[in-house]
Parts: structure tokens; C-alpha cells; sequence
């Protein structure tokens, strides 16, 4: 097996040599068939959240809805080669939210300097919610009331105090 050396400049390249073939080139290899039937097996993989606080743009708009996909196997070892991680390993959280967020507010493209420039509650809570849906596979957390020591269980993807 020969050793590869991984660099910055050809981490692309790497990336889309080890990557699936697209659709297109799957579809111009195999001969034209009706498409396989999609079955839905009840397996939720995108995550509504509402940030603490929000994420302002350069405009002053303020973005707090968002969504997460579970991650990949792939979006765990992507940032172990990445140079900003390899230098400060406190970089990781920031690449890896970066790759899973979908979504937040009406930006679509949610890359590393976004994460970096939103509030550090906000990272936590992201940090959380990341945990919480690739390793339980949901949103609940169970609390107690501190008034009446009952338990009941809540739902951290957001929604205002109140909300149902």
C-alpha cells in the first residue's frame, strides 16, 4: 500500500477521486431503466434548531433558524486533515459544524468563517445538538422541575418558552 502525503493544495483533488460518481456519470454508465423506487424507512436525517442568540451577517440581519444533517463518516475525518485544524486542534468543532449546518436563516453556503463570527453560546449550543442527533438521534433532552421535582422531557431544536 503506498503512502499518500496530504496537502492543502491537493486535498481537493483527493477528495474527488475518493468521492462516489455523480448521478450523471452513474446514469451515462448504466443503461437507461426507470429510476430505483426510493422506500422511506423513517430515518430522519435533517435537524430543525433555533440559536440562542443568532448569527449576524455584514448586512445586520440577524439569523437564528437553522438545520443540521447527521454527519458522515467522511465529515468526521475531513477536518483531521485539514491545516487549520492540525495547527490549533480546538479548530475541529468549527470545520466539522461548518460541513453539517445546512442551513441558517436564509444563508445556504454556512462555511467556516460564519461559524467562526457567531456567538460562542450559540457554538456550544450547536456543539450540543450536534452530539445529541448523530449519537441519540433526537432533539429530547429529559429535564426536572426544580419547583416541583417532576420530569418531563423537552425538545432542543428550539421554539420559544411556552411553545408546544
Amino acid at each position: 500500500m503506498r503512502r499518500r502525503t496530504v496537502t492543502a493544495g491537493n486535498l481537493d483533488e483527493i477528495l474527488q477521486a475518493t468521492a462516489p460518481a455523480s448521478a450523471s456519470e452513474q446514469a451515462a454508465a448504466t443503461p437507461a431503466a426507470a429510476p430505483p423506487r426510493r422506500e422511506d424507512h423513517g430515518l430522519r436525517t435533517e435537524f430543525e434548531f433555533e440559536l440562542p442568540r443568532g448569527y449576524v451577517d455584514d448586512e445586520g440581519t440577524v439569523h437564528r433558524h437553522g438545520s443540521m444533517r447527521l454527519a458522515t463518516a467522511r465529515d468526521e475525518l475531513r477536518p483531521q486533515i485539514d491545516l487549520r485544524v492540525k495547527e490549533n486542534p480546538a479548530y475541529l468543532s468549527v470545520v466539522l459544524l461548518s460541513q453539517v449546518i445546512t442551513r441558517l436563516g436564509n444563508i445556504t453556503d454556512v462555511h467556516a468563517g460564519i461559524v467562526e463570527r457567531m456567538y460562542a453560546t450559540d457554538v456550544a449550543f450547536l456543539q450540543d445538538f450536534y452530539r445529541r442527533v448523530n449519537s441519540e438521534g433526537h432533539t429530547r433532552a429529559a429535564v426536572t422541575c426544580p419547583h416541583c421535582e417532576g420530569g418531563f422531557e423537552v425538545d432542543l431544536s428550539g421554539g420559544r418558552l411556552g411553545e408546544s
